[in-house]
């Protein structure tokens, strides 16, 4: 294979980019420009603040996209919306930052393209795990309370309740999936995972003690004492999480989305919220980011909520470049099938 030219779209710390250009020096050109870049507000922030390019900036910009025959990461939309991919004119592969990555394609308009895209997946199912079980150890444990009692410096003994025993229903199973699985499973959870391929050879089939296929969805809400949502937006995910779903839901369930917003019926989750059905919600992400000012969702007092950044870590780059890396080795080998976390552009996942 001739000699590759890498374009970084997105913030990425130097050391990262290093060790990008590190592994195939021979094979690899890495422009890597941060001045063309939108400065970071937080470690792994791979959308920056908004910035304006100057028309220096601007050209340099467009000669990195059409000079790339690959990129780390979707290059940002306009304000407008328009997409400039149409810069990338020779860019055969596209390494995502994010797990679900499927919108970005529909908004680029790669669905139909043959520019190979690959995901982040992986890098972030611990730490949604950590998220989805810091909140739901906040819930069933009563850290709210502890926390009121502690301000009112009043020492008075209560009971609260336990996570063991109790049902978790994880709709999804795949990676996420499998990582908030690990964790209930060592609080001895009984963990049932709602998909559409139940059928599906999976290495972590073990973890869950019933697969059920979505034909079944509503059956599986009735059981739960805590239900996860780890899904993509898809056509077929969209609205999964309707008033329907919620009346079938035990009352008095916890609920958390790590997946999408758009999987949710907003409105149906917020009158659950208010009559107790859902006694407790903690949301990762919402049907509009970010979230309204004016959504009821601030101030409910049975909500958490986290700005799209559950799984926003330090290690989280560290972790995107080893995906990167073992891709690469694999792409300038010629081995296409043996990459990891290839999207499947029709099914947006």
């Amino acid at each position: 294979m001739s000699k590759q030219t890498i374009f970084v779209a997105t913030p990425l710390e130097a050391e990262h980019v290093e060790r990008i250009r590190a592994s195939d020096p021979q094979r690899l050109e890495v422009l890597y420009e941060p001045d063309l870049l939108p400065p970071t507000r937080y470690i792994a922030d791979h959308k920056g603040a908004s910035f304006t390019r100057t028309d220096e900036q601007e050209r340099r910009w467009q000669q990195c996209l059409g000079r790339a025959t690959i990129l780390w990461d979707f290059p940002p939309l306009r304000e407008s919306g328009t997409s400039d991919m149409r810069f990338a004119r020779h860019v055969r592969w596209i390494q995502g930052t994010s797990t679900g990555v499927g919108q970005a394609v529909r908004q680029h308009g790669l669905q139909e393209s043959d520019i190979l895209i690959t995901t982040a997946r992986g890098a972030h199912a611990g730490p949604l795990a950590e998220f989805v079980f810091m909140a739901l150890l906040l819930h069933f444990r009563g850290l709210r309370y502890l926390d009121a009692e502690q301000r009112a410096r009043r020492w008075t003994r209560y009971c609260c309740d336990e996570m063991a025993g109790k049902t978790l229903v994880v709709i999804g199973a795949g990676d996420l999936a499998r990582g908030v699985a690990r964790v209930g499973r060592a609080l001895d959870m009984r963990l049932i995972a709602v998909t559409r391929t139940p059928a599906k050879a999976r290495a972590h089939r073990d973890l869950f003690d019933e697969v059920r296929s979505t034909q079944h969805l509503h059956v599986a809400l009735g059981q739960a004492h805590a239900i996860v949502v780890t899904v993509p937006h898809t056509p077929e995910t969209e609205r999964m999480i309707d008033a329907a779903a919620f009346a079938a839901m035990r009352p008095g369930c916890a609920f958390v989305n790590i997946g999408r917003g758009q999987v949710v019926d907003e409105a149906a989750l917020i009158d659950n919220l208010r009559s107790g059905r859902v006694a407790f919600a903690a949301l990762d992400v919402a049907m509009v980011e970010p979230l309204p000012a004016d959504s009821p969702l601030w101030s409910m007092p049975n909500v958490l909520i986290s700005p799209h950044s559950a799984s926003t870590v330090a290690g989280e780059n560290a972790r995107i470049t080893d995906i990167f890396c073992d891709n690469l080795r694999c792409y300038l080998e010629g081995r296409h099938g043996d990459m990891k976390n290839i999207l499947d552009k029709k099914l947006m996942y």
